[in-house]
Formats: structure tokens, C-alpha cells, sequence
């Protein structure tokens, strides 16, 4: 008999939260399809040295108001993205996003508003050094911040708190648009 691992566990919990984001979401199947079958068959998907690709967290961080969104201007890509990180072996992505919104933004006071997906994306990271290209498969959840200092990291050139009405002066990435407009449909549910 098989021995469950925390990684199996871990895994099987990702793929039931990705069905029910799909019932949510259906127009996103094939991107979701995607990150499920990745889930599936790679059992290091949580693990950066997984070479094809890995798991991230990223945090679409909103502050109490619910009108500004935390977004840094990301040192090694030089845009304008939400905050997030390699999972690093936690199979738990959820915190894994909230931990990078904290350590990103150096505020402490942060929460994370649902355990939901709250949103997905596969993208590509160039080479650099001796990494290889690969690809990030980015799972968002919606995080609250207090709209106080925060502290630029060293992944960070800047990092500004930006009304929704005005994303799009620091970033036309669809993933990006794509989740203002997801926010800005759901922001009463929370």
C-alpha cells in the first residue's frame, strides 16, 4: 500500500480547488486544464528546482477600502506586476501568497480575504544565469493590506499602492486587467 505524502495530500488539494475555480470560471479551461495536468503528473510542482516549471503565489493585494491595489515594479522583470513568489515546498499556496505579500510590501498587516483561487496564470520567465526558461503557474488569492509604509524589498525597484481606475498608467498585461476586472465584479462579495 501506497504511503500518502504531505506532497500528494497537497497536490489533490490544488486540483479539487482548481475544479471548483473552474465552476467559477469556465471560460478558463484550457489555461486551467493546463495547471491541473501539470499538478498531476509532476510530483516536484511545488519545488523550484523543478526544471520545466513550478507552482507560485502571488497576492492581489487590495487595501481596507478596496480601491488600491499593492503592485512592485519587479526588479529582474522591470514591470509592473501584483506581489508573489516561488511555493518553495509549501504545498499550501494560499500561504505562500500571503507570506510573499508581507515579505514584499514589509507590511504586517496582512489577510488573506479567502482561501479561493482567486484568480490563475501561466506565463513564461526568461533565462537568466543558470536558470533555463521555464514557466511560473501563478495561483492568486485576494489579500488585505493597511494602506501604511511599506518597505521596497531587494526584489523590488518600487512599489506604489495604485486606485483600480488608474492600473492601466502602469500596466496593459492582460493578467493584470484581467484581475481588476475579477475584483471589481466581486469586490461586495467580501
Amino acid at each position: 500500500m501506497k504511503q500518502v505524502t504531505d506532497i500528494d495530500l497537497g497536490r489533490t488539494a490544488l486540483c479539487v480547488a482548481l475544479d471548483a475555480y473552474l465552476v467559477r470560471h469556465p471560460e478558463e479551461h484550457l489555461t486551467i486544464g493546463q495547471l491541473r495536468d501539470f499538478v498531476e503528473r509532476e510530483v516536484g510542482c511545488f519545488e523550484r528546482s523543478t526544471i520545466e516549471g513550478h507552482i507560485t503565489g502571488s497576492a492581489w493585494v487590495v487595501d481596507e477600502h478596496r480601491t488600491s491595489t499593492l503592485l512592485t515594479h519587479h526588479r529582474k522583470l522591470n514591470r509592473w506586476l501584483q506581489l508573489g513568489g516561488h511555493a518553495d515546498g509549501n504545498v499550501h499556496v494560499w500561504e505562500v501568497a500571503l507570506r510573499e505579500a508581507q515579505e514584499e510590501s514589509g507590511i504586517d498587516e496582512c489577510m488573506l480575504l479567502s482561501n479561493e483561487i482567486f484568480d490563475i496564470d501561466i506565463h513564461v520567465i526568461p533565462a537568466r544565469g543558470e536558470d533555463p526558461e521555464h514557466l511560473h503557474y501563478d495561483v492568486r488569492y485576494c489579500v488585505q493590506a493597511a494602506h501604511t509604509n511599506y518597505a521596497v524589498s531587494h526584489e523590488s525597484h518600487d512599489l506604489a499602492w495604485v486606485p483600480l481606475d488608474e492600473l492601466e498608467r502602469y500596466t496593459t498585461e492582460e493578467s493584470m486587467l484581467r484581475m481588476a476586472r475579477k475584483w471589481n465584479s466581486l469586490n461586495n462579495a467580501f
